[in-house]
């Protein structure tokens, strides 16, 4: 990308809840923007969104949006990301897409500036950023990886609402009043009631029985750690809490890490935030991590049913840096 004072920017998706995250780190982060170019679907284009202090239009996406756009941020998923994002890349945008559309695809990089900077180095017009839950463990595991070789994960993930979207929200809101109001809960985001209930459920369920939010954790953490010989299970729940992703990360490696140690490189790695001190209850929690961009690490302790384990419990806003916030990074690192 030719680098420049200041860039067009263009949101696809700009009134969704990643996209107006997208908006919101932009102007936080001071990123050198000349124009921004909101865009949506009919449904919501003709509206307005706020980038510092004035409301600009939002613009019916087209295949002629492009056109003069420097760096295009994607969050309108999937089928969008696969239909427009060649077009914005043939109008001379790099394209960085917050979708699944592009993870798995061998000539697109999946990045973590904290973890794979580098990577970034081959991008042929699009750069893809990963699954909220898989960025947040990707920035713990990378120092532990790079200090002992990790060999095997096992993961739980307490997903909030967020990720689903904007209706996800609502629905947990109402689901709350109808149930605090003793009237009947209705349910037509999720197959079954969120609120005060867990789902086991994130995304469709696959002939092995695990999901599709699953398994992105376990392919895309390899390929962005670069080490397929990595074992990987993954289990993703959908919790009752409107903002930030918990995950209960077990972790063996070649070598054995104390407590010490782990908390030593992680109290160092970048985007990391530690968080560890049970004995005054300072543990990650989702509420604290709403609205912040670090990643939070807990709960470390060494696992004694192998040799070389360890337990973490890692936290983190999943609409900024589990996408918004990544994304813009992704945006600095090119602009660099």
């Amino acid at each position: 990308m030719k680098k420049k004072s200041a860039y067009t920017v263009a949101v696809v998706g700009a009134t969704g809840a990643v996209g107006t995250e997208m908006l919101s780190v932009l102007e936080e982060r001071k990123f050198p923007v000349d124009e921004v170019r909101p865009l949506a679907s009919s449904k919501s284009a003709g509206g307005t969104v706020s980038f510092r202090g004035d409301d600009v239009k939002v613009k019916l996406l087209t295949r002629e949006s492009f056109q003069g756009i420097d760096i295009a941020l994607f969050s309108a998923g999937a089928s969008v990301s696969k239909e427009y994002a060649p077009v914005a890349v043939k109008a001379g945008a790099v394209v960085i897409d917050n979708s699944s559309a592009w993870r798995m695809d061998p000539q697109v990089p999946l990045v973590v500036p904290e973890v794979n900077a580098h990577d970034l180095e081959t991008h042929q017009g699009i750069v893809a950023n990963p699954n909220c839950s898989t960025i947040q463990m990707v920035v713990v595991l990378k120092p532990l990886h790079d200090q002992a070789t990790i060999v095997r994960v096992v993961v739980s993930t307490y997903q909030s609402v967020s990720g689903t979207g904007k209706e996800a929200m609502d629905e947990l809101a109402e689901q709350c009043r109808q149930l605090l109001s003793f009237g009947n809960v209705t349910s037509t985001v999720y197959p079954h009631q969120i609120a005060f209930n867990c789902l086991p459920h994130i995304d469709d369920f696959l002939s092995s029985g695990y999901t599709g939010e699953e398994m992105k954790m376990v392919n895309e953490t390899r390929k962005i750690l670069g080490d397929h010989s990595i074992g990987i299970s993954a289990t993703t729940v959908r919790v009752p809490v409107f903002v930030g992703h918990a995950e209960s990360v077990n972790v063996e490696t070649k070598r054995k890490l104390s407590v010490e140690e782990t908390r030593a490189v992680l109290s160092t790695a970048p985007g990391v935030q530690l968080y560890d001190d049970p004995s005054r209850k300072l543990y990650p929690l989702q509420i604290h991590a709403a609205g912040t961009d670090s990643v939070f690490v807990g709960r470390i302790r060494e696992d004694d049913s192998i040799p070389n384990g360890l337990n973490l419990w890692v936290v983190a806003d999943n609409l900024r840096k589990g996408a918004a916030l990544n994304a813009v990074q992704i945006a600095e690192a090119l602009a660099r």
